[in-house]
């Protein structure tokens, strides 16, 4: 098991609505809520039968993610998507 709340503060654009910038939901509405491991206090790695976390592993495979940490929760309409941040925006140029 990893260290639960691996981030210790809020993710810049938590409560933000962005446009991903990049991978399978490039273009897409996103509402960012936080970190992932602030959510839940776990690594999505560790989210055994959890949907979003099981979503987020194969698109997360599929887009060429790195496998970390840096992952956010959001929804895209009513839909909990995990993200990795790499896919977000730049927070300079965030304002949604």
């Amino acid at each position: 098991m990893r260290a639960a709340h691996h981030h210790s503060k809020a993710h810049p654009l938590a409560g933000q609505k962005v446009v991903i910038a990049s991978g399978s939901f490039e273009g897409f509405s996103y509402w960012i809520e936080d970190w992932w491991d602030r959510v839940t206090g776990q690594s999505w790695m560790d989210c055994e039968g959890n949907p979003a976390c099981l979503e987020f592993a194969m698109r997360s495979g599929f887009d060429g993610d790195p496998i970390n940490d840096d992952v956010v929760y959001g929804k895209i309409g009513s839909l909990g998507k995990l993200m990795h941040v790499r896919h977000l925006p730049a927070v300079e140029t965030a304002h949604g």
